[in-house]
């Protein structure tokens, strides 16, 4: 009788060792996360611009600061370390608590030529300003065809004065392409939407089908979500200089981002 109690501590016992490796295992990629530290306005850790451009930038984005209080960051990265690029951009910013605490007027260009992936991430309080559909624009019509061609320091340059121009209140050009590009992106003709419509009825029934017969009770399906891929291009090549920017001394002014913004890759 002990003995067959020692054996069930012990099958105890194991399971619970497997249970805390096995939680060990799976928040490690949480635990090994790293940010690069806030060394200023443009944080160039994958090297894509020269010396003269990081400091043009940051001037830039210093001279806006100081008459808007709206904190706008570049940083590159040299990986994403295997996150989403939604999920580092979104940590990243408050981590380093981008923009004013009362005001969440931050923004974050963020770009992973590794990856190569761009994302825009929005602090709350330029939600209503920068919006997700501009942010989109951003990376679409300014951001990525400059990476396409390799010209990450052009594509930087002209996303950050896109940004800049537009929480300025410069935005009618922006809000124009962002109208044109809705446009194209919701026309679709009447005989192919509903040739899809068909096919969708069709997997939906053949599905349920399949779930009666075998016995299987179904609980609540999440939404049919059809993506789309990026834009098409070569590789990437470094634009020299290298290493972080010297910003001296900044630092967030304690804000944050709920996720607004946008993404895009090349």
């Amino acid at each position: 009788m002990s003995g067959a109690l020692s054996f069930r501590l012990r099958e105890r016992e194991s399971r619970a060792a497997l249970l805390i490796a096995l939680l060990l295992l799976f928040s490690l990629p949480a635990l090994a996360q790293t940010f690069p530290p806030l060394t200023g306005r443009v944080v160039d850790a994958a090297g894509l611009l020269k010396p003269e451009e990081r400091a043009a930038l940051e001037a830039k984005l210093k001279a806006h600061e100081d008459k808007t209080t709206d904190q706008v960051v570049v940083a590159t990265l040299r990986s994403l370390e295997g996150y989403e690029i939604e999920d580092y951009a979104n940590r990243l910013f408050r981590h380093w608590q981008i923009g004013q605490k009362d005001k969440d007027n931050g923004a974050l260009l963020l770009v992973a030529p590794q990856e190569r992936k761009v994302r825009i991430e929005v602090g709350y309080g330029l939600e209503g300003a920068l919006t997700d559909a501009l942010s989109k624009v951003i990376i679409t019509t300014a951001i990525a065809p400059q990476f396409q061609k390799g010209n990450f320091a052009g594509g930087i340059e002209a996303g950050a004065d896109a940004i800049l121009s537009i929480l300025t209140g410069d935005a009618e050009e922006w809000q124009r392409r962002a109208q044109v590009r809705e446009d194209n992106t919701t026309t679709i003709d009447p005989v192919i939407a509903f040739i899809i419509l068909l096919i969708l009825f069709f997997l939906i029934s053949r599905l349920m089908g399949a779930g009666r017969r075998q016995g299987i009770r179904r609980g609540r399906h999440g939404p049919w979500i059809v993506t789309t891929g990026g834009w098409g291009g070569g590789g990437w090549s470094g634009g020299g200089g290298g290493g972080w920017s010297g910003g001296g001394g900044f630092s967030g002014g304690g804000g944050s981002s709920g996720g607004g913004g946008a993404s895009g890759s090349w």
